[in-house]
């Protein structure tokens, strides 16, 4: 069975006032995790209100779900014990006028001058999921063939509608936010690895970006682990539609690299660089509420979209184990809407109060 990993990233705010707070490194430190991982379980992000969170290698998505359940569960009490909460949004409702401070070290420091308005406002949290493959050219297939699927991917992650106060308009502003970096956005369609490597050794070596890690494509090789990493998820405010995007994530994967062995050509020229691009803008501004640009390049009402995703997934995903559960999870999502719906329901009902409290108290729910 293909294995996975989950990336999340999280807010730390003030349970009076909603506000993020500059606590990171006291929360990780007292997670109580250290001894288990190695401290890679839980570590700091750019700004010092951000925490990240890694699951070991999972081979099951019960694994996936225990995994973060645990994390979070261990983030939220050591957030608790500094007087601070942890939050499950990609955005924050609201913001300090000051920017937060950056985490002290040399490439966040670097960052920080190269663009401080861009990493003022760079409070945004994401679900980053790692999926096997066999190497680095079937790695470069996977990209090829997944960016078609992307779009749908992050319309249904979308969690991110509120910023400075006020509803965005955007489903995912935090799709927004780290598409304004130097490379970000779209991947590109690359020849195979030698391409890749030589296309991101030529990134390098122009000085924009200083290191990988600023790649901030939608989906990359991993430079650490046998990867391909997909990174366009908003963070979720539940679990279980974490562990639903990990299941649809690794088996659209598995059903890309069968369709690569098999000789079936990449979805192009359907899917141009130019398109490619508006159909991610349109599913951050709308997430599920309207039309999606499916893999055809043509706009079709999301949840028929979604829909033709899960019946191209199926035989994977009863492969793995895993049909009745992500379709389940699925089915939920288009009935009762995104996490951007929710806050924005939590907005109209509450205010900004019932919006903090929604991201904030939903964090450890399975």
């Amino acid at each position: 069975m293909t294995t996975i990993g989950v990336e999340e990233e999280y807010l730390l705010v003030d349970p009076v006032t909603g506000l993020p707070v500059p606590k990171a490194e006291k929360v990780r430190k007292a997670a109580g995790l250290e001894f288990l991982m190695g401290d890679q379980e839980v570590q700091p992000e750019l700004l010092q209100a951000q925490v990240e969170v890694v699951t070991p290698v999972c081979g099951t998505l019960e694994e996936v779900g225990g995994h973060l359940l645990r994390l979070r569960h261990a983030v939220g009490a050591a957030a608790e014990a500094h007087g601070c909460r942890v939050a499950a949004g990609a955005t924050p409702p609201l913001r300090e006028k000051r920017p937060v401070a950056v985490t002290d070290k040399a490439r966040y420091r670097a960052m920080l001058s190269q663009a401080p308005q861009l990493v003022a406002e760079q409070l945004v949290n994401g679900m980053h999921v790692h999926v096997a493959v066999p190497d680095r050219d079937a790695g470069v297939q996977v990209l090829n063939r997944i960016r078609a699927w992307l779009p749908t991917l992050t319309a249904m992650s979308a969690n991110s509608p509120l910023w400075d106060g006020h509803d965005t308009g955007f489903a995912s502003w935090r799709t927004v936010i780290f598409g304004r970096w130097p490379v970000s956005g779209m991947p590109p369609h690359f020849h195979d690895a030698a391409d890749y490597d030589r296309r991101i050794r030529h990134l390098l070596e122009s000085g924009v970006v200083a290191d990988t890690g600023q790649l901030y494509w939608q989906a990359r090789l991993s430079e650490r682990y046998p990867t391909i990493e997909v990174r366009c998820p908003d963070v979720q405010l539940r679990v279980d539609d974490a562990v639903m995007l990990a299941g649809i994530i690794r088996a659209l994967v598995d059903t890309v690299l069968a369709e690569a062995e098999a000789g079936a050509p990449a979805p192009e020229p359907e899917c141009t660089p130019e398109l490619l691009q508006a159909a991610m803008w349109h599913a951050a501004r709308h997430g599920m509420s309207a039309t999606l640009i499916g893999p055809d390049g043509r706009p079709r009402p999301a949840g028929d979209v979604v829909h033709q995703l899960l019946r191209h997934l199926t035989p994977a995903l009863e492969a793995s184990g895993d049909v009745r559960q992500v379709t389940a999870l699925a089915q939920r999502l288009l009935r009762y809407g995104t996490g951007a719906d929710r806050q924005r329901a939590a907005l109209a009902s509450g205010g900004l109060r019932a919006a903090v409290d929604l991201i904030t108290g939903e964090s450890v729910t399975p």
